[in-house]
């Protein structure tokens, strides 16, 4: 069976990020659920950067530059949060911070 390199990196790219949101929707920690998105992200890297090899543009390459920039924003932001709901909780299962008033 002789599979196209851009069929195997979007079937890749696909997979990554099916598992990222599996493990969004089933685990209860912030940090593993943070882990997902950060896979998520990387996946749709991928899946830009395998497009763009396909075509022949730097495009792609360019798109995953801002997908890595956004994704070091939202993991000093994201840890952030996590650090203050650690610090008034005392855990970081998500099920506790959704029971938070005000």
């Amino acid at each position: 069976m002789n599979v196209h390199p851009t069929t195997a990196g979007m079937l890749l790219a696909g997979v990554l990020f099916v598992l990222g949101l599996i493990s969004i929707l089933v685990r209860r920690d912030i940090i593993f659920m943070l882990l997902s998105v950060e896979i998520m992200l990387n996946a749709a890297g991928l899946a830009f950067v395998v497009a763009s090899s396909h075509w022949g543009t730097a495009d792609g390459q360019v798109m995953f530059m801002f997908i890595l920039a956004m994704a070091a924003a939202e993991v000093s932001v994201g840890l952030a949060l996590i650090l203050q709901l650690y610090h008034q909780l005392k855990t970081l299962d998500s099920d506790e911070a959704s029971k938070m008033n005000g």
